[in-house]
């Protein structure tokens, strides 16, 4: 496991390094050298959507401009769009490289004819972040549990809220948030779940943390069922499942989990 160790340390280090730094969990804003790009410094609201977009795109092949303003600006007629994308780009490329020689080929935005996409090789973003550190511990999590949970913690870390929040509405970003959402709930469900013997109340805090993401994640009632259980509070573990089942049935119309229900049914039977 001193590959994934050295992996931890190395994302880190680039998160560190990074001349350019981005957070779109639960807020959206851009770091230059580690000075945060101000809104004025953006001006369009276009030149963030662009860049918004190819942070979106980033693990896809790169897309014809065409393609892009279909997704970004379908609202738009062909001119007006083309328009748009071509101020939005200068914006982009203007915020990231303010020095940059005029003609000069941006470092970030790597165009090819007339395809774009972003160069992740020196961009910290905390989803990039968030997905990879996940992978760590989910490589490591059958036999070295230790070091999962430190990869965990740093996923979990920086999860400070939805993708992209002032683009919820937008199609663009929909599956990436969604995606981001549940990679965020596995974490913290497999930490929890190390948890439940050694740190129970820890487990109960990071049950609660993913039923604030998601209030049906009914992994979470029944680990959190177990970590009170651990913990000797019978009642507080009857609570969870009554919440549980009160959640299911408002929400969906369903009833628990065989699973849930058997774990309900041996904390009634505990005198």
């Amino acid at each position: 496991m001193i590959a994934i160790e050295n992996q931890i340390e190395s994302l880190l280090a680039k998160k560190a390094a990074a001349d350019i730094r981005i957070q779109t969990l639960g807020n959206f804003e851009v770091w230059r050298s580690s000075e945060l790009i101000s809104s004025k410094e953006w001006g369009r609201d276009a030149t963030i959507q662009l860049f918004q977009f190819f942070v979106t795109n980033r693990h896809r092949r790169a897309l014809h401009k065409d393609q892009i303003v279909d997704r970004i600006w379908h609202d738009l007629d062909s001119k007006a769009g083309q328009q748009n994308f071509k101020v939005a780009l200068h914006g982009v490329n203007k915020v990231l490289e303010p020095n940059r020689k005029s003609r000069a080929e941006s470092k970030y935005v790597i165009r090819q004819g007339a395809t774009y996409q972003l160069s992740l090789t020196e961009i910290w973003s905390d989803v990039e972040g968030l997905e990879q550190f996940i992978t760590m511990a989910n490589q490591c999590i059958g036999t070295n549990p230790k070091l999962a949970q430190i990869a965990y913690r740093e996923a979990i870390d920086l999860y400070h809220g939805p993708y992209l929040p002032n683009r919820l509405y937008e199609d663009w970003s929909s599956e990436e948030r969604e995606r981001i959402q549940l990679l965020t709930l596995g974490a913290l469900i497999n930490l929890s779940e190390l948890q439940v013997k050694e740190n129970p109340m820890e487990s109960v805090r990071l049950t609660q943390q993913a039923l604030q993401i998601d209030i049906t994640w009914e992994d979470a009632y029944r680990i959190q069922m177990e970590a009170y259980l651990e913990k000797g509070n019978r009642p507080m573990a009857l609570k969870t499942y009554q919440q549980c089942e009160r959640v299911l049935e408002t929400e969906f119309g369903i009833k628990p989990l065989p699973e849930t229900q058997q774990l309900y049914k041996k904390i009634r039977g505990i005198s």
